[in-house]
């Protein structure tokens, strides 16, 4: 090791040259914990009761994560509005663009084009 190395980069060199092993009996017991934790967050079907056999309208809610995912939608959704009503400063006006408003900004404050292009270095 080098003289200019900090406490922590002494501190990470030790972490890194000796890693521990995880028990093996121990990984196993995290395996099945998690397992158990997915089984039980996945939707079980119904018996006797087809998805399709409801309607296109159930097939897509049950496509976009259910009513978790139609309420992510629907919040998404209502956030693109305001933005579209009232956009933030930094962003154009979608109303001046759609209806084709043309607005004149000065960027170069009140030096005109060719006064710019015309100086000497």
């Amino acid at each position: 090791m080098t003289d200019d190395m900090t406490d922590l980069d002494r501190m990470l060199h030790a972490a890194r040259a000796g890693r521990d092993n995880l028990p093996e009996a121990l990984a196993q017991r995290m395996l099945a914990d998690a397992a158990g934790v997915q089984a039980s967050l996945t939707p079980r079907p119904v018996p006797g009761r087809d998805l399709h056999a409801h309607g296109a309208w159930r097939a897509l809610l049950a496509a976009l994560g259910g009513w978790r995912g139609m309420g992510g939608l629907a919040t998404a959704c209502a956030a693109g509005v305001w933005i579209g009503v009232a956009p933030p400063e930094f962003l154009p006006d979608p109303a001046q663009l759609v209806l084709g408003a043309q607005t004149e900004t000065e960027t170069l404050g009140f030096y005109d084009l060719a006064d710019i292009i015309s100086e000497d270095g």
